[in-house]
């Protein structure tokens, strides 16, 4: 078909002068996939997530092979995904997965053009990140600390409490990824770390602070744990489960019940909403804005300035409420 540059055409012969059979789809995601994880560090729910992205490119092309498509088979999958009543955040995301396929094949010399190269992906407003008032996180944080040194509750009871206060409280002071704070190392609990070393998305590095109300809930925390009776973990956060800690979908369903016992809207409340709730009250209280981008680890400042969205509708609420003219 005109247009189509066969990943075939650019394969070198067989040694005994035959053609070489054509790559299929899925080894080209394969490969692209292995150079995000070698090359880039990509982490397994990253690589997974574009997997079933490209995936899912592959299987909309009618009978075209995803080495040959075309600028107009990439139109035709976004368009088939706004009829499918996507989102456009998620119909951006499905076209960037696709760019990033084959701009790498065009850079290994696996494509002669890079057919996704010139095309616009949908308009789409940047939504403000859920917030948490101070006083709404302080409701968290009270309600997570009830209970934990009733000597009467059963010792399983004041352990699962004690955890989940720990995980509040570090997250609250420190703004880590989920993904980052419940595969903690037991070593995090030190008594003399004033500082964690997280390590974040491409496996990198950073320093994060520790306040005293963070370094008590892990100490009680372990305190508990020892009167339990439980053995030691090379985590700070251990389970049964496969990755040997607990995981993401635990400490937010932990989370959303203890938002309904204190009184608010579980769906308002979620581990990542407190990661914005650090940010947003660090700069409200006059952090800047490099500071906070170090602190929450974005590789882009650009991530970080959303922040500073939230306060200006803050300082517009301010002016408009307080002002004396502010009602004219």
């Amino acid at each position: 078909m005109r247009g189509r540059q066969s990943i075939s055409n650019s394969a070198p012969p067989a040694q005994d002068g035959t053609a070489r059979p054509p790559v299929s789809g899925a080894r080209l995601i394969d490969l692209y996939l292995d150079m995000l994880a070698a090359e880039r560090g990509a982490a397994r729910n990253t690589l997974e997530a574009y997997r079933r992205d490209l995936e899912d490119f592959a299987g909309d092309l009618k009978g075209a092979a995803l080495a040959d498509a075309t600028g107009e088979d990439i139109r035709g999958y976004l368009a088939r995904l706004a009829g499918r009543d996507f989102s456009a955040a998620t119909v951006a995301r499905r076209l960037s997965a696709v760019r990033q396929l084959y701009r790498f094949l065009y850079a290994e010399g696996l494509r002669k053009e890079d057919p996704a190269a010139a095309i616009e992906g949908p308009k789409r407003g940047r939504p403000l990140p859920k917030v948490l008032s101070v006083k709404h996180v302080d409701q968290l944080l009270t309600q997570a600390r009830d209970g934990i040194d009733d000597a009467e509750r059963p010792i399983s009871q004041r352990l699962r409490a004690s955890r989940l206060a720990c995980l509040l409280e570090l997250l609250y002071a420190s703004g880590m990824r989920v993904s980052e704070l419940v595969a903690l190392p037991a070593s995090a609990a030190r008594r003399d770390e004033r500082m964690l070393i997280v390590r974040g998305k491409g496996d990198k590095e950073r320093l994060v602070p520790l306040n005293e109300a963070a370094k008590r809930a892990m100490r009680d925390y372990l305190a508990l744990r020892e009167e339990a009776g439980l053995k030691s973990s090379k985590w700070l956060f251990p389970s049964f489960g496969e990755s040997g800690h607990l995981t993401r979908q635990h400490f937010a369903r932990d989370l959303k019940a203890l938002a309904a016992a204190a009184g608010l809207r579980p769906t308002q409340v979620s581990p990542h909403v407190l990661r914005h709730a650090f940010a947003s009250h660090l700069l409200q209280n006059g952090a800047d804005l490099r500071s906070v981008q170090t602190l929450l680890g974005h590789a882009d400042i650009s991530t970080t300035q959303i922040y500073t969205h939230v306060l200006e509708e803050r300082l517009k609420s301010l002016v408009r409420d307080l002002h004396p003219l502010g009602q004219e």
